[in-house]
């Protein structure tokens, strides 16, 4: 099972830290993308062979664990997560990173 970190695609700026965005909004906006989790107030947001791993009551979101579970499946919905959304992955094993630029 590989895992990757996600992580915001903007460069930080002295204002403010980045940030994947609000709680509700990254929730919401992988809702949309087919990847929820199955009981309210979840962790865990399931989808097409991956899964989300959310810090425990962290608001704003900083970053993820993302599990690929399914290899054939997984890879065109983290591709297609990362193209909407405008977030970044890094293999926890190899350090590489993914980005996905719009089209």
């Amino acid at each position: 099972m590989r895992v990757l970190v996600v992580l915001p695609s903007a460069t930080p700026s002295d204002r403010a830290p980045p940030s994947l965005g609000s709680r509700a909004s990254v929730e919401k906006n992988l809702r949309l993308l087919n990847t929820q989790s199955d009981s309210q107030s979840a962790d865990i947001l399931y989808g097409p062979g991956i899964q989300f791993q959310l810090a425990p009551n962290q608001d704003p979101v900083v970053q993820m664990i993302l599990e690929v579970s399914d290899e054939d499946i997984g890879w065109l919905v983290i591709e297609r997560i990362g193209r909407t959304l405008k977030w970044k992955f890094v293999d926890l094993n190899t350090g590489n990173e993914l980005a996905f630029p719009s089209n």
